[in-house]
Protein backbone atom coordinates (compact mmCIF):
# COMPACT_ATOMS: atom_id res chain seq x y z
CA UNK A 1 0.00 0.00 0.00
CA UNK A 2 1.16 3.61 -0.83
CA UNK A 3 -0.26 7.33 -0.09
CA UNK A 4 0.29 10.29 -1.15
CA UNK A 5 -1.29 13.64 0.35
CA UNK A 6 -1.97 16.07 -3.07
CA UNK A 7 -2.53 19.44 -3.28
CA UNK A 8 -6.25 20.12 -5.20
CA UNK A 9 -4.77 21.64 -8.17
CA UNK A 10 -4.74 20.99 -11.40
CA UNK A 11 -1.23 21.39 -11.76
CA UNK A 12 -0.79 18.27 -9.64
CA UNK A 13 -2.42 15.56 -12.21
CA UNK A 14 0.70 14.76 -13.77
CA UNK A 15 2.85 13.96 -10.97
CA UNK A 16 0.42 11.74 -9.51
CA UNK A 17 -0.15 10.31 -12.59
CA UNK A 18 3.23 9.41 -12.57
CA UNK A 19 3.48 8.29 -9.13
CA UNK A 20 0.17 6.10 -10.07
CA UNK A 21 2.22 4.93 -13.12
CA UNK A 22 5.22 3.70 -11.45
CA UNK A 23 2.69 1.54 -9.10
CA UNK A 24 1.18 0.12 -12.00
CA UNK A 25 4.12 -0.58 -13.65
CA UNK A 26 5.67 -2.33 -10.70
CA UNK A 27 2.17 -4.37 -10.52
CA UNK A 28 2.53 -5.47 -13.92
CA UNK A 29 -0.37 -3.74 -15.20
CA UNK A 30 -1.35 -4.39 -18.64
CA UNK A 31 -1.01 -1.23 -20.89
CA UNK A 32 -4.81 -1.49 -21.94
CA UNK A 33 -5.72 -1.16 -18.25
CA UNK A 34 -2.99 1.19 -17.06
CA UNK A 35 -4.69 3.45 -20.22
CA UNK A 36 -8.29 3.39 -18.59
CA UNK A 37 -6.88 4.07 -14.86
CA UNK A 38 -5.34 6.91 -15.64
CA UNK A 39 -8.67 8.46 -17.34
CA UNK A 40 -10.36 7.36 -14.25
CA UNK A 41 -7.71 9.14 -12.16
CA UNK A 42 -8.12 12.27 -14.22
CA UNK A 43 -11.52 12.36 -13.86
CA UNK A 44 -12.14 11.47 -10.33
CA UNK A 45 -9.43 13.69 -9.23
CA UNK A 46 -10.15 16.88 -11.40
CA UNK A 47 -13.78 16.81 -10.08
CA UNK A 48 -12.19 16.89 -6.29
CA UNK A 49 -10.02 19.92 -7.69
CA UNK A 50 -13.23 21.37 -9.18
CA UNK A 51 -15.98 20.51 -6.67
CA UNK A 52 -14.79 19.25 -3.31
CA UNK A 53 -13.71 22.94 -1.56
CA UNK A 54 -15.52 26.19 -2.34
CA UNK A 55 -12.46 28.10 -2.03
CA UNK A 56 -10.30 25.76 -4.09
CA UNK A 57 -7.69 24.97 -0.96
CA UNK A 58 -7.61 21.76 0.20
CA UNK A 59 -6.06 18.20 -0.10
CA UNK A 60 -6.64 14.63 -1.31
CA UNK A 61 -5.47 11.40 0.33
CA UNK A 62 -4.99 9.29 -2.30
CA UNK A 63 -4.17 5.43 -1.52
CA UNK A 64 -2.97 2.51 -3.73
CA UNK A 65 -3.45 -0.81 -3.31
CA UNK A 66 -2.78 -4.17 -5.05
CA UNK A 67 -4.79 -7.55 -4.60
CA UNK A 68 -3.84 -10.71 -5.20
CA UNK A 69 -6.43 -13.62 -6.81
CA UNK A 70 -8.02 -11.98 -8.31
CA UNK A 71 -4.99 -9.80 -8.86
CA UNK A 72 -6.35 -5.53 -9.03
CA UNK A 73 -5.40 -2.54 -8.68
CA UNK A 74 -7.55 -0.06 -5.80
CA UNK A 75 -7.61 3.59 -5.84
CA UNK A 76 -8.62 5.58 -3.00
CA UNK A 77 -9.66 9.20 -2.76
CA UNK A 78 -10.11 11.20 0.07
CA UNK A 79 -11.23 14.45 0.74
CA UNK A 80 -12.16 17.03 3.34
CA UNK A 81 -14.85 18.92 1.06
CA UNK A 82 -18.04 18.89 0.89
CA UNK A 83 -20.11 16.03 0.71
CA UNK A 84 -21.02 14.24 -2.53
CA UNK A 85 -21.22 10.55 -3.69
CA UNK A 86 -20.88 10.83 -7.43
CA UNK A 87 -22.28 7.54 -7.85
CA UNK A 88 -25.35 9.15 -7.25
CA UNK A 89 -25.14 10.93 -10.78
CA UNK A 90 -27.64 10.21 -13.13
CA UNK A 91 -26.17 8.89 -15.94
CA UNK A 92 -26.14 10.84 -19.46
CA UNK A 93 -28.09 9.58 -22.42
CA UNK A 94 -25.51 8.83 -24.60
CA UNK A 95 -27.55 8.29 -26.99
CA UNK A 96 -28.83 11.79 -27.83
CA UNK A 97 -26.35 14.26 -29.11
CA UNK A 98 -23.79 16.92 -26.94
CA UNK A 99 -26.15 19.63 -27.93
CA UNK A 100 -29.51 17.67 -26.78
CA UNK A 101 -28.19 16.95 -23.82
CA UNK A 102 -27.61 18.21 -19.79
CA UNK A 103 -24.16 19.00 -19.76
CA UNK A 104 -22.15 17.08 -17.17
CA UNK A 105 -21.29 13.26 -15.81
CA UNK A 106 -19.71 11.99 -18.98
CA UNK A 107 -16.93 11.27 -17.22
CA UNK A 108 -17.79 9.66 -13.96
CA UNK A 109 -20.02 7.94 -16.45
CA UNK A 110 -16.75 6.69 -18.36
CA UNK A 111 -15.37 5.50 -14.85
CA UNK A 112 -18.25 3.29 -14.17
CA UNK A 113 -18.12 1.75 -17.45
CA UNK A 114 -14.22 1.13 -17.21
CA UNK A 115 -13.64 0.17 -13.60
CA UNK A 116 -14.63 -2.84 -12.02
CA UNK A 117 -16.30 -1.37 -8.99
CA UNK A 118 -16.38 2.09 -7.48
CA UNK A 119 -17.89 2.55 -3.62
CA UNK A 120 -18.52 5.60 -1.97
CA UNK A 121 -19.33 6.17 1.67
CA UNK A 122 -18.77 9.56 3.98
CA UNK A 123 -16.57 8.52 6.67
CA UNK A 124 -15.71 10.80 9.31
CA UNK A 125 -16.39 13.87 7.73
CA UNK A 126 -14.80 12.49 4.52
CA UNK A 127 -15.37 11.83 0.95
CA UNK A 128 -14.07 8.35 0.39
CA UNK A 129 -14.11 6.95 -3.24
CA UNK A 130 -12.94 3.25 -4.28
CA UNK A 131 -12.04 2.39 -7.74
CA UNK A 132 -10.81 -1.03 -8.56
CA UNK A 133 -9.86 -2.45 -11.45
CA UNK A 134 -8.74 -6.21 -12.73
CA UNK A 135 -5.56 -6.54 -14.06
Amino acid sequence: MREKTVPTDTGEITALTDWVDEFLDEAGCPLKEKIRINVALDEVFSNIVKYAYDDGDGTALVRLELEEDPKAVIITFSDSGKPYNPLDMPEPDVTRSAKQRKPGGLGIFLVKKTMDGLDYERRDGKNVLKIRKYI
